[in-house]
């Protein structure tokens, strides 16, 4: 396993055998997502309830308003955001206040300068829970449909519960309506089935596929190829064990569920993840990066090219973000990366 050396140059910049480390801007209390927006500009979230507009050349911070009141408690609050440049549409999925505590939903509204025009939800799920666990709350855009994931909750009977949209990944139709699936007993949006706490999701360029990561309990996190239908098992089927010892379900996937790609064991907490296209650093051509909170690190997948399925991992800037929230390629083929501290920020990888 690579270990990289870092030589600390000054306390914003950190120059290393193989790269720069450089943090944009001010502290950032617990990051949650971030995405590119412009060559020179993301949209970042906070968890307690902020939309950050930053500006990637001068680190200028600006809040985005309004922004959805989010239900702010353990792991929920704002958590994802994802951006369409084509029609200036940004994508919110958020820990919404509801009777009993918190649900899932997704805003948007059109990005003008430091305001979002028209801001409404979009979606709701028919879930609310006082739990403040597995919120699960990725979005991808493939541009047509909208994916969102969401975990079960912290109630792991929903996962397959066909009656409500936790523990599943669901799909939008932007322009019309229309089923995600074909099963008449699935609610419409679902898109799949049995997931646990699915923190990380990536559409992956050249193939156009959805993969999603998802925590397990004490071990077993997961890399999934997501499919239309399918039913991923949770909790019928664990890689994992419970947190007080024993078996969870079976460790194998029978016929009629889906088993996962890779599985890490121990835990590393996994979050954000990026499929890496870019020139900067061509050794990770066509991998996939993955945060990790427990490891402080970010974890480089290797697919094998011809298979395309992962093959092996290595870690790398071990501690030098610690918990790692989210990981996001960015247009010029460096990496960006979101601490998550209440002293965290917004990094860069370059070369």
């Amino acid at each position: 396993m690579l270990k990289f050396i870092a030589l600390v140059l000054s306390s914003a910049i950190i120059q290393a055998q193989a790269y720069t480390i450089e943090k944009i801007g001010g502290d950032i209390s617990h990051p949650w997502s971030v995405v590119q927006i412009s060559d020179s500009e993301v949209l970042v979230t906070a968890r307690a309830g902020a939309l950050l507009r930053i500006n990637l050349e001068t680190g200028l911070q600006r809040g985005v308003k309004p922004a959805p009141r989010v239900a702010s408690f353990r792991q929920g609050g704002m958590l994802d955001v994802a951006y369409d440049a084509t029609t200036e549409m940004a994508y919110i999925c958020y820990s919404k206040p509801a009777p009993g505590g918190a649900g899932l939903a997704i805003a948007s509204g059109k990005l003008v300068g430091a305001e979002l025009e028209g801001l409404e939800d979009i979606f709701v799920s028919n879930h609310s829970s006082g739990s403040g666990a597995h919120f699960g709350c990725r979005l991808v855009l493939d541009g047509h449909y909208l994916f969102a994931s969401l975990g079960d909750r912290g109630d792991r009977d929903n996962s397959q519960d066909l009656s409500n949209h936790a523990g599943s990944i669901l799909r939008f139709n932007l322009q019309s309506p229309e089923r995600a699936n074909s099963r008449d007993e699935w609610l419409a949006e679902h898109f799949s089935i049995g997931h646990r706490n699915p923190q990380g999701m990536a559409l992956q360029p050249e193939t156009g596929l959805i993969w999603t990561h998802e925590h397990g309990p004490r071990g077993g996190d997961e890399i999934n190829l997501i499919e239309q239908n399918a039913n991923y098992g949770w909790p019928l089927v664990s890689y994992g064990k419970e947190y007080v010892g024993g078996d969870i379900g079976l460790d194998y996937s029978p016929e009629g569920f889906k088993d996962p790609l890779w599985i890490w064991d121990p835990s590393i907490a996994p979050s954000g993840m990026t499929f890496y296209t870019g020139d900067m650093f061509p050794e990770w051509q066509g991998d996939l990066l993955v945060g990790a909170l427990k490891f402080t690190s970010v974890y480089r997948v290797e697919f094998d090219p011809q298979s395309n399925r992962p093959v092996a991992d290595e870690r790398l800037f071990d501690g030098d973000f610690g918990r790692v929230r989210d990981v996001e390629m960015a247009r010029d083929g460096s990496v960006l990366v979101l601490s998550d501290a209440p002293d965290g920020g917004l990094y860069r990888i370059s070369r």
